[in-house]
């Protein structure tokens, strides 16, 4: 058993990918494409998703860390499972020979794999009480390791130490408990995960908003920039037009405009 797969096997898993990967083989989104999504709705993420074929890659209902900011990055994906006795043990072997010390909490083995505008996604089944995934001290060493935040389909503990952290960071959750985290095995790392009712793969691009959490595919990611881009640009076409007078709301407000409107916001655009 391994913790996480190894190269080929996350080459495999992501083959629709053709672009940069981290050593370990898992998707790297550009840098540049995650920016453009920072500016993206949900709306115009599930919109394009839908188009392209991917319409359950969203999750709501979550309460959230630092609402202000909006969550964007790359998924490390994490899965936990009800605690046996025989496979922690297979997993405790495997983690020393991949490297994490036995005295640590599987949770923190996840924490050291992030990088840089990464995001830890955590499917912990829903579990709060003794699911606590990140306190304000992981919290913290996942704020200072990447600067982003998290997903976690469970709990949290030291709530008002996670609200502390600076630095754009926000950390999505069911529920806050005092409980640390216990009862649980970590079955792997960077395997598809099931958060809500959408499926995570590693290297997805998680988009968190004061709506949810949309997750959207590695490869999908500079469609769904660019289609939040086009809408932006026309959204500010048709109030400036409606502003102006020059055309009526119903001619606006509409799911593809006339030629006559099509042919003045492409002028527009240009200018």
């Amino acid at each position: 058993m391994r913790i996480e797969p190894t190269k080929d096997a996350l080459c495999e898993l992501t083959e629709a990918w053709r672009g940069e990967r981290f050593g370990s083989g898992r998707p790297r989104v550009p840098d540049e494409v995650l920016d453009g999504l920072r500016l993206a709705t949900t709306e115009e993420a599930w919109s394009a998703l839908h188009e392209a074929g991917y319409p359950r890659q969203f999750a709501g209902g979550w309460c959230r860390t630092h609402p202000e900011n909006v969550l964007v990055g790359r998924a490390v994906t994490a899965q936990f499972v009800p605690h046996r006795p025989d496979l922690d043990a297979v997993v405790v072997a495997a983690g020393a020979r991949e490297g994490h010390h036995e005295g640590d909490r599987q949770n923190s083995w996840v924490i050291e794999l992030l990088e840089p505008g990464d995001v830890l996604v955590v499917d912990i089944f829903g579990k709060v009480v003794e699911g606590t995934v990140v306190g304000d001290n992981l919290g913290t060493a996942v704020a200072s390791r990447i600067g982003v935040g998290a997903v976690i389909d469970g709990g949290v503990r030291d709530l008002q130490g996670l609200r502390r952290l600076g630095g754009g960071v926000n950390f999505f959750y069911r529920a806050a408990d005092p409980t640390p985290i216990r009862g649980v095995t970590l079955a792997g790392v960077n395997l598809p995960i099931r958060i809500g009712d959408a499926t995570v793969l590693p290297g997805d691009v998680v988009l968190g908003t004061e709506t949810g959490v949309s997750v959207i595919p590695a490869q999908l990611a500079a469609d769904v920039a660019a289609a939040s881009e086009d809408t932006r640009v026309r959204d500010a076409f048709g109030k400036q037009r409606l502003a102006e007078r020059r055309y009526t709301s119903a001619q606006i407000d509409v799911a593809t405009w006339s030629e006559e409107i099509e042919a003045d916001f492409q002028q527009w655009r240009q200018s």
